[in-house]
């Protein structure tokens, strides 16, 4: 997905708008994960009505308060905005994981001509290859909330390699504690037959 972004910068929604702009950064950003281009405006109604919905969903996904671990989720907001000024007002309202394009760049118009987002708000899913999933996600977001994003992962065929089932993690967890004591008491066993077999010199 990185090379989709191949040549650009992505500003990272905190204080320090800290900008990714090598290779490897974009990749460890972007790299096996479900995309989402949020093409939106802060003027709009309908994104005015969305935007807290989106917001929402994207917290309930990621933040450490609802999710042990975040999900393979990313999300750059693609601004229609009139100004600079507005763009950067409507993205402190965001979390601070969204990425944005910076305002001034061209290529968000170019993002709209290649997904054909007419109009806004408008949330396109890709796969980490650049494969469409959806071709606007905002009524599927409203009905489903989160639970879509499972949908998503599937169709991305996504290797969540840190997902267990709770029944795993339990028998992970017994393993894992009980084994070295277990380990232990073996040798301690062992060890206290191997004396008592010994004939004495």
């Amino acid at each position: 997905m990185a090379s989709l972004f191949a040549g650009k910068v992505l500003v990272v929604n905190n204080s320090a708008r800290d900008e990714l702009d090598t290779e490897r950064e974009l990749g460890r950003s972007l790299e096996n994960k479900v995309l989402l281009l949020y093409f939106g405006s802060a003027e709009c109604p309908r994104c005015r009505e969305f935007s807290p919905l989106l917001r929402d969903f994207f917290v309930r996904l990621t933040d450490e308060f609802y999710v042990e671990r975040a999900s393979q989720l990313v999300l750059v907001y693609v601004s229609r905005d009139e100004t600079e000024e507005k763009q950067s007002k409507f993205l402190k309202t965001m979390p601070k994981r969204w990425l944005s394009l910076p305002f001034k760049d061209d290529f968000k118009r170019e993002l709209e001509l290649r997904f054909a987002v007419a109009d806004v708000p408008a949330v396109v899913v890709l796969k980490p290859n650049g494969e469409v999933i959806a071709g606007n996600a905002v009524d599927e977001i409203r009905r489903l909330g989160p639970a879509c994003f499972r949908n998503w992962q599937e169709a991305a065929e996504l290797v969540d390699r840190n997902f267990l089932l709770a029944e795993d993690f339990d028998e992970l967890a017994r393993r894992s504690l009980t084994e070295p004591m277990r380990r232990l008491k073996y040798k301690l066993s062992k060890k206290t037959e191997e004396e008592e077999g010994e004939e004495p010199c």
